[in-house]
């Protein structure tokens, strides 16, 4: 508990300057979603003991959520540090996460920078993945880039097998092609440390910011010194508005670079 205690606390400490107010993107005629940072009054249920450069060395913090962590009180979240969430959306090409409406609309309500992210199907073409995440989310104003989940899944029950990194690589580029130019921007893309190395991600074409995960380390020891912008370095985060425990991440810039990120890329 003390652990738990101590992080909070260094957490709220790395936010300094936290309820400083920035720019704002507008969503059109929907929510204001405001580049204000609020720092981070998150916890940890199973804390990592970082050697070098830690999380909480970072001004801007947020989640991603799916269905699993029931439901959320939004305006507690962005009070206690949300700054950004990404939801997940879609899987494969039938698959509809049943929170991500709610989510989304309480989320943008709440003034949270939001954004929907896909979840990879191995066994189904790029572009037809690429037609059902544009059909469930909404092309919408000051929304964040849309997101391509790409790793391993030997848990599941209709495609566990292993393609060959080209075939994966020229798959997702498909997909990504395909949501970006629907949405207008480029996508990110989500991946883990041993599906970067056997999927040779560095190798997909296009140009894309990443999203890292990697939660006993920094990114840089983990991927070779791959650029990034979001970091997602715990599993196990602990934030007021969530019952459970939940994925917290960072993005990779200061208060101001964030504002100014919002305002080049949020839709």
């Amino acid at each position: 508990m003390r652990r738990v205690a101590v992080l909070c606390l260094i957490l709220a400490l790395a936010a300094c300057g936290g309820g400083r107010r920035a720019d704002v993107v507008v969503s059109g005629s929907g929510p204001v979603v405001s580049a204000e940072v609020r720092r981070a009054n998150f916890g940890d249920a199973d804390p990592h003991e970082w050697e070098g450069r830690s999380p909480a060395s970072y001004s801007v913090h947020g989640i991603d959520v799916s269905r699993w962590q029931g439901a959320i009180d939004w305006r507690e979240a962005r009070a206690n540090g949300v700054n950004f969430a990404f939801l997940k959306a879609t899987e494969g090409g039938d698959i509809l996460d049943p929170a991500f409406r709610d989510n989304w609309r309480a989320a943008r309500a709440a003034g949270v920078a939001t954004g929907a992210y896909h979840f990879w199907y191995h066994c189904r073409p790029g572009r037809e993945q690429a037609r059902w995440f544009i059909r469930h989310v909404p092309k919408a104003a000051g929304a964040l880039p849309p997101v391509l989940d790409i790793e391993w899944t030997p848990f599941s029950p209709t495609c566990a097998g292993r393609r060959p990194a080209e075939e994966i690589r020229r798959e997702a580029a498909a997909f990504l092609r395909a949501v970006e130019a629907h949405y207008g921007q480029a996508a990110i893309i989500y991946t883990t440390p041993d599906f970067w190395e056997e999927a040779e991600m560095w190798r997909l074409p296009g140009r894309h910011e990443f999203w890292l995960r990697s939660v006993t380390a920094h990114p840089s020891e983990k991927y070779g010194g791959q650029g990034w912008t979001f970091w997602q370095y715990t599993g196990t985060g602990l934030v007021p508005g969530i019952g459970g425990r939940t994925d917290i991440n960072v993005f990779r810039g200061s208060a101001d670079s964030w504002a100014a990120w919002l305002a080049a890329r949020a839709g």
